[in-house]
């Protein structure tokens, strides 16, 4: 195998890389302030589509993480581009945050629920029966299904919740429609990050806690991966996967050097 060029740019996974439940994982800081200083492109990236960049720089500022607007990457803003791609001007139904909202009114999108071009399907905190039941309707009727990533269940303070890729099924089970799932682990959405930085995959790298989202992602990106322990894969559980990440690291702080 040919050996791979030196990396140039940095891709982050958000949660269990960054930080965990809240608070940063040791040697976060030191990792984006090297970056920061080096100059080399980077995004932080989270398949969550409730947050819009601002918010999430604020949250993580408070964290004492300076990631500037420009490099938060969301699921909401690859969903986004994805349709501008496809069908530029377009319209919506949207189950979702302010995230999705805002990424699809900065494209120029109407967010309608007559005869839409889609119903795009994101992360909330209050999934309605009455807006699932529309969706079902209007993709019953010709709207294209579009869900920004497929996790099943997502983190709170009392245990897992139902998330985006729960809700599609549902959805799919009561219309016989798959979503097209815009998000890890789609490389997809490493691509437009990678295109939003101006970087190539040859010469960068992807950083993720999770097998089934980060490392496949980087891997069918074609990026260097590296897997930290310091989120929800254990040593164990790598053996189990039919691929590996370049390199396994126990956290962000083993990494702060290679930058």
């Amino acid at each position: 195998m040919a050996e791979r060029k030196p990396i140039e740019s940095w891709l982050t996974d958000m949660d269990g890389v960054l930080i965990h439940e809240g608070v940063p994982i040791p040697g976060a800081d030191a990792f984006i302030k090297k970056l920061r200083d080096s100059g080399r492109p980077f995004l932080v990236l989270t398949n969550n589509s409730i947050y819009t960049p601002r918010d999430l720089h604020a949250r993580l500022s408070r964290m004492g993480l300076d990631v500037p607007v420009e490099n938060i990457w969301t699921s909401a803003l690859a969903t986004a581009q994805f349709l501008d791609d496809q069908r530029p001007g377009g319209t919506a139904y949207v189950i979702g945050e302010a995230g999705l909202t805002t990424a699809l009114h900065d494209i120029g999108y109407v967010l309608t629920d007559h005869e839409p071009d889609y119903v795009v399907l994101g992360e909330t905190r209050t999934y309605s029966f009455e807006a699932m039941t529309k969706a079902v309707r209007l993709i019953n009727d010709g709207a294209r299904f579009i869900a920004t990533n497929p996790d099943e269940t997502g983190p709170s303070a009392e245990g897992a919740l139902p998330a985006t890729g729960a809700v599609a099924a549902l959805i799919t089970k009561a219309t016989g429609k798959k979503p097209y799932f815009a998000g890890k682990p789609n490389p997809l959405m490493m691509r437009t990050g990678l295109n939003t930085i101006g970087a190539h995959s040859e010469t960068s790298a992807m950083i993720g806690d999770r097998m089934d989202t980060d490392v496949l992602a980087g891997i069918e990106a074609g990026m260097e991966t590296f897997l930290v322990l310091t989120g929800l894969t254990t040593p164990e559980q790598i053996e189990k996967f039919p691929y590996r990440p370049s390199t396994v690291v126990n956290s962000i702080a083993d990494l702060v050097d290679r930058v």
